[in-house]
């Protein structure tokens, strides 16, 4: 069953050995990951499914993480001794490759080019790790394939979390677009903010379909790195009753920042 689901960003110097101060300009989304961590210690999920664009990435294929876990640092950022390490949920993977097989979706754990945590999986968990850690973790990529299928992805995540009787959270790690300000990281382009406002309409109102109709040369002008990441997430809450509510936005970097969260009703 799917306990819960949330929206997140993965900016590396929110953790504050690699931000030296610098987060302190984005503690709205600080304070809305530590309500995201203290949402996730209360629902006690067994697994926590992880979609990240930093995860090994095909455009033909979906890359689930394989082996029995992993470990990660943030010494790419000069913080090598803020250190994670998970536990796989190996039955979970093999449940899911087999009916994604079934369904005709080219997903599976070949390919994988590292086995270390990325930071777009590093990230939330440095916030759910302070509330919760009796889980295991599936901890999955992205694709170049349609909208449609990352959606269809989802929702094989629902239907193994359900034969399994799994207690699973969902968490889509994504940021919005680079493209907000000039004198940010890509600078400048119209369709940044306008894809911001749009994906926080959508999101902050669980308007999933909404996703779907954005166009992929739109998402790809605005620089956005998150959307096939929540795409994923509304497949899997597709038939579930929900409760949506937006907890932050910002981008004072020119790269935006949401937070969201569904809260899912027995």
């Amino acid at each position: 069953m799917i306990a819960g689901a949330f929206m997140v960003p993965h900016p590396p110097l929110i953790v504050p050995e690699v931000g030296r101060g610098q987060e302190r300009n984005i503690q709205s989304t600080i304070d809305a990951y530590h309500e995201v961590g203290r949402r996730i210690g209360r629902l006690k999920p067994e697994v926590i499914v992880l979609i990240s664009p930093h995860q090994t990435m095909y455009a033909d294929y979906f890359h689930i993480s394989p082996g029995t876990g992993a470990r990660g640092d943030f010494g790419r950022f000069q913080a090598g001794q803020v250190k994670t390490e998970v536990a796989y949920d190996t039955e979970f993977v093999e449940q899911l490759c087999r009916k994604a097989g079934k369904a005709g979706l080219p997903a599976g754990t070949e390919g994988e080019q590292t086995s270390r945590l990325d930071h777009g999986t590093m990230v939330p968990l440095y916030f759910v790790n302070q509330y919760w850690r009796s889980y295991r973790l599936v901890r999955m990529g992205l694709s170049g394939l349609s909208f449609s299928l990352h959606y269809q992805l989802g929702q094989k995540l629902r239907e193994t979390a359900e034969a399994l009787d799994r207690r699973m959270v969902l968490i889509a790690s994504g940021d919005l677009s680079h493209r907000l300000k000039p004198d940010g990281p890509y600078g400048y382009q119209k369709e940044g903010p306008e894809y911001d406002r749009r994906v926080m309409e959508a999101m902050g109102k669980g308007k999933f379909q909404e996703l779907l109709k954005f166009d992929e040369s739109f998402c790809e002008r605005a620089g956005e790195c998150g959307h096939r990441s929540f795409v994923i997430m509304a497949g899997a809450l597709e038939q579930e009753e929900i409760t949506p509510q937006r907890l932050s936005y910002e981008g004072p970097f020119g790269v935006g920042y949401g937070i969201c969260a569904y809260e899912v009703k027995k």
